[in-house]
């Protein structure tokens, strides 16, 4: 089989004069619990930093306060918790049915935390939701283990592992994984019909198992925590604005690079956070766009 190997990155166009909100789409996230609130508003806030019209963010009642009071511009919503401060499988169910139909793309996991109604509300979401999906963080480790629901996908699915969860999904080892990336990643996207896998760490991989991009932004100073769930929120807000979720992938992972590399110009390798790629993620689109 032959692999195009992709060069040219899509862009967002320029708005009309008359835009409103409605036109740049509804990010619904489900993040957060015990201890990770800030998971849950650093993929609301990259997602308004990346261009969505809107933005709402559910997560465990616990945190719900935490998560909004980071940004006034997303919405929040609560859902009951266990003892664990975690989310519990039907009234997170009745929460995505209530708010999904309004939605252009769902994020799913950081910060969620692992349980058997997780896992349970993972698969459900797999198997059942009718809009573009990006699965990260908690999402995938729920996954992991139940990975052949993802052969039957109708509509497309973002897995963005970074080697270790990546390893989980797999069950080969990181050494092996992170010796021949390329070669693993397209086999794990290639296994499935509208999966879409972007495989983290230095030069992140996108695939769908038809096409690869190998992205040249980014920098050490992103080994740190929180940066990937930036990424969650980047790609789906690009998604929202009605790119392609590929190209919405490849877009994304180029552009959070860049705005860590705008934020390591700012403050440096060793003290750069993810809060400052989110701060930073304005100033790359806005080069993006010149």
């Amino acid at each position: 089989m032959s692999i195009e190997r992709i060069e040219t990155l899509p862009r967002l166009q320029p708005r009309p004069k008359d835009s409103h909100k409605g036109l740049y789409g509804t990010v619904l996230a489900f993040a957060g619990g015990r201890g990770s609130a800030g998971a849950a508003a650093l993929v609301g806030a990259a997602s308004l930093r990346s261009g969505a019209g809107l933005v709402r963010v559910i997560c465990p009642s616990e945190v719900q306060a935490t998560v909004a009071s980071f940004e006034p511009s997303y919405m929040t919503w609560p859902v009951a918790n266990d003892s664990d401060g975690l989310a519990t499988l039907e009234l997170s169910k009745k929460a995505l049915d209530r708010f999904l139909p309004t939605a252009d793309v769902l994020a799913m996991g950081p910060g969620l935390g692992q349980s058997s109604g997780l896992r349970e509300l993972v698969a459900w979401v797999v198997k059942s939701v009718t809009v573009p999906t990006v699965l990260d963080a908690d999402a995938l480790n729920n996954l992991a283990g139940q990975t052949e629901i993802l052969g039957s996908l109708s509509r497309p699915v973002i897995l963005t592992p970074h080697p270790g969860e990546f390893s989980r999904l797999t069950g080969r080892s990181i050494k092996e994984i992170q010796s021949d990336r390329e070669t693993h990643a397209l086999a794990f996207a290639s296994s499935a019909k509208n999966l879409i896998l972007v495989l983290k760490g230095s030069e992140t991989i996108v695939t769908d198992g038809q096409r690869i991009y190998v992205n040249t932004t980014g920098n050490p100073g992103m080994a740190t925590g929180g940066a990937g769930d930036v990424l969650t929120g980047v790609i789906a807000a690009l998604i929202a604005q009605k790119l392609d979720p590929f190209g919405a992938a490849c877009l994304g992972v180029y552009a959070h690079g860049l705005a860590g590399d705008i934020a390591r110009d700012q403050n440096g390798e060793i003290g750069l956070i993810a809060g400052d790629i989110v701060d930073s993620l304005a100033d790359a689109f806005h080069h993006l766009a010149g």
